[in-house]
């Protein structure tokens, strides 16, 4: 379990070499916000402005239910004094990054406040993917909104005006996928994806997942041959046709069920990372991305 430490000289030592941001401008850099992924990256960019610099732990295109920690995190980790998490047990691989960096940081998880989602038969613990549903978007940017005013109260008027503006555009991008999602008739909203990614889209836009090819919250796990199977009558029984994968998933075993059931393989969705440019730069364009793939391939 990941500690809340909050220790008043660090914040205090951190803002005093940095200034306020027209310090900054002559010459003195913006204190350094870390978080653990891309996504969280994005969305805290967009509340913290010029204030202060925003760096993502993971790299693009990395999946962390499997990531192993390099020499490197731990030296960026230690450098931190306020790091952003998801929270939910998402983050596995930081735990010891965390005990081996040095150093005391605040930690702020985004998902604080939210309850989530557990699997039916209790096997896999709760599901972590809140940032699938864009109404949870706006929890995370008021915890990440707070805990910066807390380690910069300079700021407070930046922050809460950015944030105030990002949950505007987190709203509009809501409404914006209900109306997509509506071109695809209820009877045929049916997502089978590699792991329990998108439920919480699911509950959010009216969705079922028939199933997925691995039955567990991370993509790090094997199915078992039996799971396979059931998998393949389920999509058979549902008529669900397309087997849905984040762009960094292995294909094999999709594409093995797809030939048992004639479904699509769709390989351009972005659940866990932020890309490099387009398709998805931006959370917001991350989840247009999502959603115009799911649409397309349903209705």
């Amino acid at each position: 379990m990941y500690r809340l430490i909050i220790v008043l000289t660090i914040i205090m030592s951190a803002l005093s070499g940095c200034g306020t941001p027209s310090d900054q401008t002559q010459g003195r850099s913006a204190p350094v916000i870390l978080t653990s992924t891309t996504i969280l990256a994005d969305i805290t960019r967009n509340i913290a402005g010029d204030r202060v610099e925003v760096d993502s732990l993971l790299p693009i295109g990395i999946d962390p239910h499997s990531y192993q920690p390099t020499p490197q995190d731990a030296a960026k980790l230690s450098k931190s004094k306020l790091l952003i998490i998801n929270g939910a047990g998402y983050e596995h691989f930081l735990e010891s990054l965390l005990e081996n960096a040095g150093g005391e940081r605040t930690i702020i998880e985004a998902s604080s406040g939210i309850t989530p989602r557990e699997d039916a038969d209790g096997e896999h613990g709760i599901d972590p993917h809140m940032w699938l549903d864009p109404s949870y978007i706006i929890r995370y940017v008021e915890n990440i909104r707070d805990g910066l005013i807390q380690f910069d109260p300079a700021g407070e008027a930046v922050y809460k005006s950015n944030a105030e503006t990002y949950i505007q555009q987190i709203t509009e991008l809501d409404v914006w996928i209900a109306g997509e999602v509506k071109q695809v008739p209820m009877e045929k909203r049916l997502l089978v994806t590699n792991h329990e990614a998108l439920g919480y889209f699911a509950e959010r836009y009216g969705f079922t997942v028939v199933g997925t090819v691995i039955e567990s919250f991370s993509s790090d796990a094997l199915p078992s041959a039996q799971q396979m199977a059931g998998l393949i009558d389920q999509i058979k029984a549902s008529g669900a046709p397309a087997i849905f994968l984040d762009a960094g998933d292995t294909m094999s075993l999709a594409q093995q069920i797809a030939d048992e059931t004639g479904a699509r393989v769709i390989t351009e969705l972005h659940l866990e990372s932020l890309t490099d440019g387009s398709p998805a730069a931006t959370y917001i364009d991350m989840m247009k991305q999502n959603v115009t793939q799911i649409v397309n391939a349903l209705k």
